[in-house]
């Protein structure tokens, strides 16, 4: 199947092309790497903060952490010594009280990616900087219209950012409101799979890259889902289970599908649809995420490697694009400049998660339930209503250029970032469309992000979408024109908006944006 035809919820940066080196921390010996793996019988699941009386109040700290990642011990980038970090939980209204604390030895910060929140002061202000040592409040309220959705929170301090979240900083930020109480949905078994992929060297360590994976993008071989590899879940027989899916991974795209079931898609980045939305796969690109239901109907006839009732949420083969100006090879249908590997990765090994192959994430097995009948989905969810029409529009192109003097750079409107220049001011209570428009001449996919406000995506190559949807990250494919619309209705000040592959981010595809009270 071409990556073109399916379905999928994304229908819904400086000059240079060096990155620096990840910082790392080595282990001391094989010894006590021994030690370390054996000591980590069980994996413990990520703590949950919940809201209490109108406040979610908790320390968070960032700091190295030796983690068990599939079997042995793992040197990452963890909050609160956890891989996902901790899941934070609130309500609309409830204010956020978060004391985080950088025990790196870079500066870092946190971004609240998808939350409608201040984007200035001490909330969602991606132009902080924690240093290290240091201990900074992060306070802010939620509105109280905000709307119940799967969000995140990971690093966003620029020239850090892509190091840091690919090294294990992130974790789920819930709202919980009107989707949960819709007796369908609540009656739902839950699960939450952040899909993330790492690579390692011999000592356990981020792995560090060389220029061209850079340049595309990099992809871990160690693909896990929540810090495991392929877990198991279980869905109540004849009943559903609400999976909550968050693209944690810094430039991997996961082309998701289940074994004999489809899934109803209900909520994309920000928040429900309308209607459950029933899709056989789903892609979803990184920074974006998803809530589907999962219906325990599937016949039980046993398949090749996997038992009766067992079903693999699986990752297909996705073919991003790219690189085709570089010259080199061709490698599980994505064009690999020269020299494109990471550390100690063999490009030519036939790992699944390098070569194109279908990888299975997790596994599902049905468990006893009390229904007798099959479940019943729900008919309606949350009304999305369209935004007005526009009051301005503008143009966005997402490239790669050569630039003189400096090299490759990925690029917007021909600009690479700078913290000092606004490149678009915007009124607030204004309505505008943007037109972005892909023009890599290497045919590379780039997923579009923006910080001060959710949109709605209009139409795609001049064909309307096949269903409303909020979102805050979507992909433009290569030689794809996107029209979305967006109301900065909200909060006033500074934010930006840019490419979520991070690596591409880092090396310049990265604008600010002023929405002026």
């Amino acid at each position: 199947m071409k990556r073109r035809h399916f379905l999928s919820i994304s229908a819904a940066g400086a000059g240079s092309v060096f990155l620096a080196q990840c910082s790392r921390v080595s282990t001391s010996s094989t010894n006590e790497a021994q030690k370390v793996a054996q000591s980590f019988s069980q994996k413990s699941l990520p703590a949950v903060y919940t809201s209490t009386d109108g406040l979610l109040d908790l320390d968070l700290e960032a700091s190295y952490k030796t983690i068990n990642l599939n079997g042995k011990p793992a040197t990452l980038m963890a909050y609160n010594g956890q891989v996902p970090g901790p899941r934070l939980e609130a309500r609309p209204g409830d204010t956020v009280r978060i004391r985080f604390t950088n025990n790196l030895p870079d500066p870092t910060n946190i971004h609240y990616h998808g939350l409608n929140i201040s984007h200035s002061g001490n909330a969602d202000n991606v132009f902080l900087s924690v240093q290290p040592g240091e201990t900074f409040t992060y306070e802010f309220s939620l509105p109280e219209d905000h709307p119940a959705g799967t969000f995140w929170y990971h690093p966003h301090r620029h020239g850090f950012v892509a190091n840091q979240v690919f090294a294990g900083l992130s974790g789920f930020f819930v709202v919980r409101s009107d989707l949960d109480e819709i007796p369908e949905v609540k009656a739902a078994s839950e699960a939450f799979l952040a899909l993330k992929d790492f690579q390692l060297d011999d000592e356990g360590n981020i792995a560090s890259p060389d220029r061209m994976a850079v340049m595309m993008g990099r992809e871990g071989a160690l693909v896990t889902a929540s810090g495991q590899v392929n877990p198991s879940l279980s869905i109540p027989a004849n009943g559903l289970l609400r999976l909550r899916l968050l693209n944690a991974s810094i430039s991997r795209f996961y082309r998701l599908q289940v074994e004999q079931h489809s899934m109803q898609l209900i909520a994309t980045d920000g928040g429900a649809l309308s209607a459950p939305v029933e899709v056989k796969e789903l892609l979803l690109v990184p920074g974006e995420r998803a809530e589907v239901l999962i219906r325990g109907d599937g016949e039980a006839s046993p398949q090749e490697n996997r038992t009766p009732g067992s079903y693999r949420l699986l990752n297909l083969p996705y073919d991003r694009g790219g690189m085709g100006m570089m010259g080199g090879n061709s490698m599980g249908g994505m064009q690999m400049g020269e020299g494109h590997s990471m550390g100690g990765m063999d490009m030519n090994s036939s790992d699944p998660a390098t070569s194109g192959e279908t990888l299975p994430l997790a596994t599902f097995t049905y468990s006893d339930s009390p229904q007798n009948e099959i479940a019943v989905l729900p008919a309606q969810l949350i009304p999305i209503e369209p935004l007005p029409a526009a009051q301005n529009t503008r143009r966005i192109e997402l490239s790669m250029r050569m630039l003189f003097m400096r090299g490759m750079a990925f690029t917007l409107n021909d600009k690479t970032y700078s913290e000092d220049r606004t490149d678009i001011q915007v009124p607030l209570n204004t309505v505008e469309e943007w037109e972005i428009a892909n023009v890599d001449a290497d045919m590379m996919d780039h997923p579009f992000h923006l910080h001060a406000a959710p949109f709605q995506v209009i139409s795609r190559n001049g064909q309307p979408e096949p269903y409303p949807a909020w979102k805050d990250t979507v992909l433009v494919r290569g030689g794809e024109t996107l029209r979305i619309r967006i109301h900065f209705k909200d909060f006033p000040g500074k934010s930006v908006y840019h490419c979520h592959i991070l690596d591409h981010e880092e090396l310049g595809m990265m604008s600010v944006i002023d929405v002026q009270a």
